[in-house]
């Protein structure tokens, strides 16, 4: 069985797109106020170590002040999340190790849901409760529902990445060497061979978000890091995945300016 976890980690440190890394560094805070690798580090360093429900990264210590820092600051007991995001931070910014792509992969998903939330509570449009990415999981069935969300993000980060027709069998070669380095089983190559090589399905990513717009929010951001948005084929593509997830276009910008694309 594929570790949808471990794949989400490794397409996340190699990066999708050229833009890939630059706007998960916007996610993170780099570049923000002078934030850098150890701004972010010291802050979940000290919102692992901290302590009370409801404190965030202290202002002006670069990092996870802004988006991450609000929204994992009133989760500061979710030691799982904050140290996924200090892997992909790693990853992103300091080159960290690919046996933490499991751990990568876990911040991955933290960083995608709190862009999530905070875009639509930026909108009006805060669900009843954060995404299940912002908690501690507590028990096997929350493991897999967290696969699950894995699954759902990589699959619709490899289908934006057909949105242009450019993934052809020497760039799905070239993805599945760069995963092989990261040590991921042949299962998961396999299962990103198969599902890269599979026709285009905007409708079965749509249909994947369930209804939920914080689902849906995520599988927007993933796909922005999965392609560059530079060409017509993929801003149509963008435009008609909001239009099928039901987001709109505050939420959506609110994703992009988070992301440095605004």
């Amino acid at each position: 069985m594929a570790g949808y976890m471990d794949i989400l980690g490794a397409l996340v440190q190699q990066g999708m797109s050229p833009s890939s890394g630059a706007r998960m560094s916007n996610a993170l805070g780099a570049g923000q106020s002078g934030g850098s690798l150890n701004d972010i580090i010291g802050s979940l360093g000290q919102m692992l170590g901290g302590g009370k429900t409801g404190q965030s990264a202290p202002a002006g210590s670069g990092g996870l002040g802004g988006v991450l820092g609000e929204v994992l600051g009133s989760l500061g007991n979710n030691k799982a999340a904050v140290g996924g995001l200090g892997a992909l931070a790693g990853a992103v910014l300091g080159g960290g190790s690919s046996s933490a792509k499991g751990a990568i992969g876990g911040g991955g998903l933290a960083m995608l849901a709190s862009l999530a939330f905070s875009a639509l509570k930026k909108a009006g449009q805060a669900p009843e409760e954060p995404p299940r990415a912002l908690f501690e999981p507590e028990t096997t069935l929350d493991n897999e529902a967290l696969q699950q969300d894995a699954e759902i993000i990589v699959k619709a980060m490899i289908n934006a990445a057909k949105a242009d027709n450019r993934i052809d069998e020497t760039e799905i070669e070239k993805i599945v060497g760069k995963l092989e380095q990261d040590g991921l089983t042949e299962a998961e190559k396999s299962f990103f061979m198969q599902e890269a090589k599979k026709p285009m399905d905007l409708d079965g990513v749509i249909r994947s978000a369930g209804g939920k717009p914080e689902l849906a929010a995520q599988i927007y951001a993933a796909s922005l890091l999965a392609i560059e948005v530079d060409t017509s084929a993929e801003k149509r593509y963008m435009q008609e995945l909001a239009n099928g997830l039901g987001l709109n276009s505050q939420v959506t910008g609110n994703i992009e300016g988070f992301l440095g694309m605004a």
